[in-house]
C-alpha cells in the first residue's frame, strides 16, 4: 500500500500545475486520506467496537443486575419491616394482656390476703375471747374461794363459833357472792343478808 501511495505522490508531483485551487486537495492526498480513514474505520469495527459493545453489555448487565438486586433488597426490607411491625403490634398486645393479667392477679392476691388476714384476726379474737373467758372463770373461781375463806373467817368471828359443815360453808360463800353480784349489778339495791338460808 505504501508503494501505491508513493506512486500516486510521484505522479502528482510530475503533473504539477501552477493553477491549482487551494480549496480542492490534490487527488493523491484525497486518496491517501480516504484509504487511511477506511483503514481506521475497519480497525475500529474489527477491534474497538466489539470491546465497546462487550463493555457496554457488561455495564448494562451490572446496572440491571444492581437495579434488580436493589429492588429485591427493597422488597425484602419491606417484608422485614412489615414482619417487624406485626411482631411489634403482637408484642404490644401481649404486653397489654400480661399487664391486665398482672393487675387482675394482683387484685385477687390482695383480696385473698385481706380475707386471710380477716380470718386470722377473727380466729385470734375468738381465741383471745376464749382465753379471756377461761382466765375470767379461773379468776372468779379463785376469788370465790378466797372470798369464801374470808367470809367463813368473818362469819366465825361475828357468830363467835367455828362453822364446821362444808355444806354450810359452801352455802354461806354462795350467798355472799350472790349478794356481791346483786350489789354490783343494781348499784342502789341492798345486799341480801349473809347466811339467811342457814
Amino acid at each position: 500500500m505504501s508503494a501505491s501511495a508513493t506512486v500516486i505522490l510521484l505522479a502528482a508531483s510530475e503533473s504539477g500545475h501552477s493553477d491549482e485551487n487551494v480549496l480542492i486537495p490534490p487527488l493523491s492526498e484525497l486518496l491517501i486520506g480516504t484509504l487511511a480513514f477506511g483503514l481506521l474505520v475497519a480497525f475500529f469495527f474489527w477491534k474497538i467496537r466489539p470491546q465497546i459493545a462487550k463493555t457496554y453489555a457488561q455495564r448494562t448487565e451490572r446496572i440491571e443486575g444492581g437495579i434488580a438486586h436493589a429492588e429485591a433488597a427493597q422488597r425484602e426490607a419491606q417484608a422485614l419491616l412489615e414482619q417487624y411491625r406485626a411482631q411489634l403490634t403482637e408484642a404490644r398486645t401481649e404486653a397489654a394482656r400480661i399487664r391486665d393479667d398482672a393487675h387482675t392477679e394482683g387484685r385477687q392476691i390482695v383480696e385473698e390476703l385481706r380475707a386471710s388476714a380477716q380470718r386470722e384476726i377473727a380466729e385470734i379474737k375468738e381465741r383471745a375471747d376464749a382465753q379471756l373467758a377461761a382466765d375470767r372463770a379461773q379468776i372468779v373461781a379463785q376469788v370465790r374461794r378466797e372470798v369464801g375463806v374470808i367470809a367463813i373467817d368473818l362469819a366465825s368471828k361475828i357468830v363467835g363459833y367455828q362453822v364446821e359443815s362444808t355444806a354450810t360453808q359452801a352455802r354461806l360463800v354462795d350467798d355472799f357472792i350472790a349478794a356481791l353480784d346483786n350489789s354490783a349489778e343494781g348499784a342502789g339495791s341492798t345486799p341480801a343478808p349473809v347466811g339467811s338460808g342457814g
